[in-house]
């Protein structure tokens, strides 16, 4: 069994940090699992359904402690690497911003030479 793809929803929400949707072996989906931060550590709740009692119970989830961590793992490697993406990006629109402000302030600052000649012949 290999998960093909990890797709995430990222959430901006105090424990709740995502929600992961993962292929495996390219045939079948599985939805609705969670990025939750925990006391601790981050760590993977499997999608589940709220019972009348107020329980809660798993619809899908791995019989073995080792698919656990395979599956763990992937969506983990994605959600880092979705934040490190995240993080790259700001800087990166952070930066733009910086060089359309200094080009922003170059053409006021020309501008007002501009209009300082003009109204200094009048």
């Amino acid at each position: 069994m290999e998960i093909t793809e990890v797709k995430l929803h990222l959430r901006n929400e105090e424990k709740l940090k995502a929600y992961a949707t993962i292929t495996i072996d390219d045939c079948f989906v599985v939805r609705d699992l969670k990025v939750i931060q925990g006391n601790t550590d981050i760590f993977i709740a499997m999608p589940s359904r709220k019972k009348p009692d107020g329980s809660f119970k798993d619809i899908a989830h791995p019989l073995n402690n080792e698919t656990r961590q395979m599956i763990e793992q992937k969506i983990l490697q994605a959600y880092k690497d979705m934040l490190a993406g995240v993080t790259e990006q700001s800087g990166k629109v952070e930066k733009v911003k910086e060089v359309k402000a200094a080009t922003l302030d170059e053409k006021m600052s020309d501008l007002e030479r501009s209009l300082e000649s003009k109204f200094s012949s009048i």
